[in-house]
């Protein structure tokens, strides 16, 4: 929806994601929804790891980790980076940033909608004091 701004300009308003965004926001949650794939993403937000050594962190085979691997990467949520033979890996945080705005927005329409319902809550609690003052 357009809006005319004071230099008689044309707005669109606030932005809506494009199709691309969307997608990579649900990839990003469709990795992240296995609890495992979250602790790989903790494991290399600070520090780059060799495959190997985030195999280490897991009961489970190495295979099993390069395939969560492979989706956290095709979710845009890890950078691979080669050295000799060895993959190292950590968090990218252009991933994760579309990740946040997601969640910060959710939360920010949480809020208003809390917000408004005090309000209106509020509102009933004092008409029904004025009600019974009168």
């Amino acid at each position: 929806m357009a809006e005319e701004t004071e230099g008689g300009t044309m707005s669109q308003g606030p932005r809506e994601p494009a199709a691309a965004e969307k997608h990579e926001t649900d990839d990003a949650l469709r990795a992240i929804a296995e609890p495992r794939r979250r602790k790989i993403l903790q494991l290399v937000a600070r520090e780059e790891l060799a495959a190997g050594e985030i195999a280490a962190a897991f009961d489970i085979t190495r295979t099993a980790v390069s395939q969560h691997l492979t989706v956290l990467k095709n979710a845009g949520l890890l950078a691979e980076r080669r050295d000799g033979t060895r993959r190292l890996y950590r968090a990218r945080a252009e991933g994760l940033a579309g990740l946040r705005e997601f969640l910060d927005g959710m939360w920010a329409g949480a809020l208003d909608a809390a917000r408004l319902l005090a309000e209106r809550d509020r509102g009933a609690a004092d008409d029904d004091q004025a009600a019974s003052a009168g």
